[in-house]
């Protein structure tokens, strides 16, 4: 039996790796864009969270501070200047006439990287939270 020469094999062989490689990279490209669109929407979308929370953290604290949207916005805004771009943040604030609760929304667009089949390319990450406002003397039961 003949055996070709092992530099022969070799040669076969990196084609065939170069071949698989070129089938592969498309997969391996949409794989890794896919899973940086991921981690940037939870990334995002944890920011908007927390910003809800502080703007109504903020307003909670006394009835004064609930009817201030200009200090809610900036305590909203506080947290989202180092991680989006405050530029497209949407904050908004409202209260009951007996200034009870403040209730904080706050909408983000975001933008994926490449265009998904089937997956909107643009979509709005939006947040309320709704918290009691601290009463100005405690009421005991």
């Amino acid at each position: 039996m003949h055996r070709p020469p092992a530099f022969v094999q070799s040669e076969s062989r990196r084609g065939a790796a170069a071949v698989e490689l070129a089938v592969l990279l498309p997969l391996l490209c949409f794989i890794l864009f896919a899973s940086l669109d991921f981690c940037r929407v939870f990334y995002y979308s944890v920011t908007v969270s927390n910003c809800a929370r502080n703007g109504a953290a903020y307003g909670s604290t006394d009835r004064m501070r609930a009817r201030d949207p200009v200090g809610i916005q900036a305590a909203a805004l506080a947290d989202a200047r180092s991680n989006l771009n405050t530029q497209y943040l949407n904050v908004s604030c409202s209260t009951d006439d007996a200034v009870s609760y403040v209730q904080v929304t706050v909408d983000y667009p975001f933008a994926t990287l490449i265009p998904y089949p089937a997956i909107p390319r643009q979509t709005n990450l939006s947040r309320t939270v709704r918290m009691d406002v601290v009463p100005a003397t405690p009421t005991f039961n």
